[in-house]
């Protein structure tokens, strides 16, 4: 399968993050893409470097403020104290229930706290020129969809799913399945499905798209009354508007054995099939995986090759995008697992 990858995803290498808390290192590392490739090099399958500039798109996905801060947010940080070029930003301040987000605050940390939906998402030197080169395989490995390849495979970080219209969250900052999705509408596509199978919802993508009739979100994850992101991802979501009818949420409990995730992705297949999409993105998050380090499902190594085939029997053109998964030593082995089912089914 031709494969984009991201030849700038390792100058977005911070060193630690928060996770419930505690300050840690950062689970998503640039070893998770180098696996990745790795495993694909290994088992014949093709890279290229991206080759369509996202930019028009990612206009269309996320708000022009957001997208201005995000490119300038590094250099801004370096401007206040050159000292800065060692430490890692993080916003301790939201704008929450009763306070104004309508208004940029002139205070960079306060910035960063407006356009954040965590503390866990640490900015480094390189992360938008990695995100943007990351969009920017997202729109390639469409492009190449909607010229006739039967499915391309997008080898990238930081992910993108959590990202919304005008914020960054669980390590994402660019929504790269919405940049697919939105793509693939630009380039013919009446209908477009997303399907995120990442152990943790997509809130992002489900923000972007909730009010619009043209793109169906169909998310199987973690039960948000548990699980991160926490505040999105229940099933009485549905859409709103136009887009009324166009969101499905499968939440499930942790500890949900390979058995019942495969038949809530029976549930997801089975409503992609009636809403009659002209195309597939894929936000493949592999942190479903039994052995992940932050995600508590119970797929095996094998089970991936069964998504794969699955996937192939929606018999649609389709963009998989490499999301999260932090069991790194297995995580090449998972990802080609589901390209080589897809080819072989």
């Amino acid at each position: 399968m031709l494969a984009f990858h991201n030849p700038l995803h390792r100058g977005h290498a911070p060193v630690h993050e928060f996770f419930r808390g505690e300050r840690v290192p950062c689970f998503e590392t640039p070893t998770r893409a180098d696996y990745v490739e790795s495993s694909l090099r290994a088992r014949g399958h093709r890279l290229l470097a991206p080759d369509v500039d996202s930019s028009t798109v990612l206009g269309q996905v996320h708000a022009a403020r957001y997208l201005a801060f995000l490119e300038g947010a590094w250099p801004q940080w370096l401007a206040l104290d050159a000292a800065h070029a060692s430490v890692q930003p993080f916003p301790s301040v939201w704008p929450v229930r009763t306070l104004r987000s309508d208004r940029e605050p002139d205070n960079f940390i306060a910035r960063l706290g407006l356009y954040s939906m965590d503390n866990g998402t640490p900015l480094a030197a390189g992360t938008w020129a990695a995100a943007k080169a990351g969009a920017d395989a997202a729109a390639s490995a469409a492009f190449r969809v909607a010229t006739g390849e039967r499915a391309v495979f997008c080898c990238t970080r930081p992910p993108g799913h959590h990202a919304g219209p005008d914020f960054m969250g669980g390590y994402c900052f660019l929504n790269n399945a919405a940049v697919a999705a939105q793509a693939l509408r630009d380039r013919g596509a009446d209908r477009v499905a997303v399907l995120d199978v990442d152990y943790h919802h997509g809130n992002g993508t489900q923000s972007i798209f909730y009010g619009r009739s043209d793109v169906l979100f169909v998310s199987i994850h973690g039960d948000p009354r548990t699980e991160y992101p926490f505040y999105l991802g229940h099933a009485d979501e549905i859409g709103e508007g136009e887009g009324e009818g166009c969101n499905l949420n499968l939440p499930l409990p942790a500890g949900t054995t390979a058995a019942a995730w495969f038949a809530a992705l029976e549930q997801g297949c089975a409503r992609i099939a009636g809403f009659g999409a002209d195309a597939l993105v894929v936000s493949l998050g592999l942190d479903t995986f039994e052995g992940d380090p932050i995600s508590r499902f119970a797929l095996a190594c094998a089970d991936f090759s069964r998504l794969g085939a699955r996937l192939a029997g929606l018999k649609l053109p389709t963009v998989l995008v490499l999301e999260g998964g932090y069991a790194a030593a297995e995580l090449g082995t998972n990802a080609v697992n589901v390209l080589d089912g897809f080819e072989q089914a």
